[in-house]
């Protein structure tokens, strides 16, 4: 079979997809980006697209967004036209949105189109105006001008897929029923707890293990959405009050999601606002993006792990700590709260609740000091859910054979 995959990123959440169709040698699989990077997965063919030019500066701000996923969708249909002058006909189109599959029905209308339906924008029940900024009409336009290069998706693909079903709930009713739910999966085999791992923090000489008191947080970036300013307070707080907390930050001093500062960063604010001292400062470690495989260590010594995130898209660093067996302290949101139960295989606190934040992270770190380095009772079982709940229902192994028969049953409609 023919396969035509499409993202602006190489391979993004198709990883785990493509490697699983390339086990068919029958199969030749074609995967049109624009950035360029150094992923290389033996088997698939990479073709790049370049954009003709940048969105105007003097382009009206309702339109940017959709100006720039025209750009995208207009050079990612050139190399569709390109591979179907050539004789490449695909029997499927998998594409994530952000315009690079705007035009492929236009190119192969007989061709099966799923698209990845990651987020729709709302301006009530979701992350606008959960800060209590509540959007004025100049906000409200503009998102609804940015639903619509998602809407032209919708109406075009044959399929939808979704990993949450609260993300689902974000799109309109009238296309839910075109939408499929299933995660992309958490390789479990992978990330998986080890008591005996032991995580060096990069360019230190300090090595940590499970014994130690560690609270951990993972972002591909420091903002908002992910809670970064509510972090940095806890983590302030308990620095003083733990003479033994080492803290680590995974991640980017950059904003993926939200808004942006002016001349500064979320990292620098939060630092010179909240003045730590030099001893407080040689306990939190903000490490960079690790290797994959430090980013496990870092999950398996882990103490607690603190997730906090605005209604938004869910971050696969929250599941994969939950599959290394975390002991998770997450915000009380709506799609945690489809993962965690409280006090089940989690803790949830209120977002904006410091204190409450504090007073779990205190009890999870106090019964583990009583206990010589070693979690009780209650918070072991605490996180042999969590795996639990990752091996049930988000294990790679289950999702990823539903997905490629997802993927070849509509070839057959």
């Amino acid at each position: 079979m023919n396969f035509l995959f499409s993202h602006r990123n190489f391979p993004a959440q198709f990883r785990h997809i493509l490697i699983e169709l390339l086990k068919d040698s029958s199969n030749n699989i074609v995967f049109l980006t624009e950035t360029k990077n150094d992923n290389y997965i033996k088997g698939v063919k990479k073709i790049y697209y370049k954009l003709k030019r940048k969105v105007p500066e003097n382009s009206h701000r309702y339109l940017k967004q959709f100006e720039e996923a025209i750009i995208h969708g207009q050079a990612a249909a050139e190399c569709a036209i390109a591979l179907k002058n050539s004789g490449f006909i695909p029997d499927v189109i998998y594409a994530h949105g952000w315009g690079n599959s705007m035009f492929f029905k236009d190119i192969f209308p007989d061709t099966p189109l799923i698209n990845y339906c990651e987020w729709y924008y709302n301006s009530k029940g979701a992350d606008i105006g959960f800060d209590g900024i509540l959007p004025d009409y100049d906000k409200k336009a503009k998102m609804r001008c940015n639903n619509a290069q998602f809407l032209i998706d919708l109406e075009s693909c044959d399929l939808g897929i979704c990993p949450t079903l609260w993300q689902k709930s974000q799109f309109p009713l009238i296309f839910q029923d075109k939408i499929k739910v299933i995660h992309d999966g958490i390789d479990t085999d992978y990330f998986k707890p080890d008591k005996d791992v032991e995580f060096k923090i990069p360019n230190s000489d300090i090595k940590l293990n499970c014994k130690d008191e560690i609270l951990t947080y993972a972002t591909r970036g420091m903002e908002q959405y992910r809670g970064f300013p509510e972090f940095m307070q806890i983590a302030k707080i308990l620095l003083q009050k733990r003479p033994n907390l080492s803290i680590i930050i995974a991640g980017e001093d950059r904003v993926c999601y939200g808004p942006k500062l002016e001349g500064t960063t979320f990292k620098e604010l939060m630092l010179k606002k909240l003045n730590f001292n030099k001893e407080e400062l040689k306990r939190i470690h903000f490490t960079g993006t690790l290797p994959y495989e430090e980013y496990r260590k870092l999950l398996q010594v882990s103490s607690v792990h603190c997730y906090l995130t605005y209604p938004f898209v869910l971050s696969w660093s929250f599941l994969e700590a939950m599959s290394c067996g975390c002991c998770i302290a997450a915000s009380k949101t709506q799609p945690v709260e489809e993962v965690i139960k409280d006090k089940e295989n989690g803790y949830l606190t209120d977002f904006y609740d410091i204190k409450g934040f504090i007073k779990t992270i205190n009890k999870i770190l106090d019964a583990k000091a009583i206990n010589n380095g070693f979690h009780s009772d209650e918070n072991l079982k605490i996180k042999e859910n969590a795996r639990k709940t990752i091996i049930e229902n988000y294990d790679l192994k289950k999702l990823l054979p539903e997905h490629i028969e997802i993927i070849k049953e509509i070839v057959k409609q």
